[in-house]
């Protein structure tokens, strides 16, 4: 997954300049419900649209790239929303590996008694709003000395402000919307074969 603010056409989001790049691996459990008594090499029941709906595990590490080098880096660790210092105690530095609910529909097509196409669209609900690093507010601050908490680096000051003017963004100012959490979503065609087996089924 990733985006750019620099291709928005919302001049607020131009203005802040941030953008991410993350791979998402995922394992999940989906339990399926089929609307026509669909079966692989079933002549009267050839296809069915279907819904599912599971719990999944993913693992996600958003990253961006620094203007000072050009280098992509992790984002989670350098805390950009000022997770991990003593001036935001309450912000945690969030997990890499969460939990999210996928679900979703699509359509099934049995081609031919041994092979079949499946054509899907889910959703993922996450409980998390870090899908990429930007949830709450500028940490930047303009009336204390040096204006950054003392444990953030360098690094971690150009990435939590890429900004257009960088460093004038007013104290408190939204960075992003804590008040929805992200979703995700995947499309997917799947290819189904049937193995036969030795065994001889009987006849009705």
């Amino acid at each position: 997954i990733y985006a750019d603010d620099a291709n928005s056409s919302n001049p607020i989001k131009v203005e802040r300049n941030l953008h991410f790049k993350s791979d998402i691996f995922e394992l999940s459990g989906q339990v399926e419900f089929n609307f026509l008594p669909y079966e692989t090499g079933n002549s009267l029941y050839n296809w069915s649209p279907f819904v599912f709906l599971g719990i999944a595990t993913y693992s996600h590490n958003p990253k961006a790239e620094a203007l000072s080098d050009g280098q992509w880096y992790d984002l989670q660790n350098l805390g950009t929303e000022g997770q991990g210092t003593t001036r935001f105690p309450e912000r945690e530095k969030y997990a890499l590996t969460q939990l999210s609910m996928p679900f979703g529909g699509g359509v099934k097509i049995g081609v031919s008694p041994d092979f079949n196409i499946i054509f899907e669209y889910g959703l993922r609900k996450t409980t998390t709003d870090y899908l990429d690093d930007v949830s709450t507010t500028y940490v930047f601050d303009s009336f204390t000395p040096n204006g950054w908490p003392t444990e953030m680096s360098l690094l971690a000051q150009e990435l939590s402000d890429r900004s257009l003017s960088a460093g004038n963004m007013p104290t408190g100012m939204a960075r992003g919307d804590n008040t929805n959490n992200d979703w995700y979503s995947v499309s997917a065609i799947t290819l189904s074969f049937k193995i036969k087996g030795d065994k001889k089924g009987c006849d009705y």
